[in-house]
């Protein structure tokens, strides 16, 4: 291979990159939470208590739910849990400084029962999305 052949493919391939890379930065994936890009979806919900607020997120038939503490920074025990209606409980427990999950269930049309925590505070939805 001669060496403008050479070239002409090592600028061919600069432009590709270039262009892949411009498209990636202009064209957004999937819609993200607020809360660290940590759900895909709309926000359907948001459950407010003392220490914190719980996003609970839908798109597609999937529920996503992350509890974020009002006072991030310190390691507290915090859970998040999403509850499809007829399935077990998916949970996230554990100390954490900003916030717990995401957990995400496959609820389809079924209603589903939204739990947040840090420390002792909490809050339960109730069957909702229904």
């Amino acid at each position: 291979m001669d060496s403008g052949a050479i070239r002409r493919r090592l600028a061919l391939g600069a432009a590709v990159l270039a262009a892949s890379g411009a498209l990636a930065l202009a064209v957004p994936g999937t819609a993200t939470a607020a809360t660290d890009g940590a759900c895909a979806g709309r926000e359907v919900r948001t459950l407010p208590f003392g220490a914190g607020v719980v996003h609970v997120y839908k798109r597609n038939g999937y529920v996503c739910a992350v509890t974020v503490a009002r006072k991030p920074g310190v390691k507290r025990v915090m859970s998040v849990s999403v509850q499809a209606r007829g399935n077990r409980p998916v949970v996230d427990r554990g100390r954490y400084k900003h916030h717990a999950g995401p957990v995400t269930v496959h609820a389809g049309q079924r209603c589903v029962w939204v739990k947040g925590s840090v420390n002792n505070d909490s809050v339960s939805s109730g069957w909702i999305l229904c």
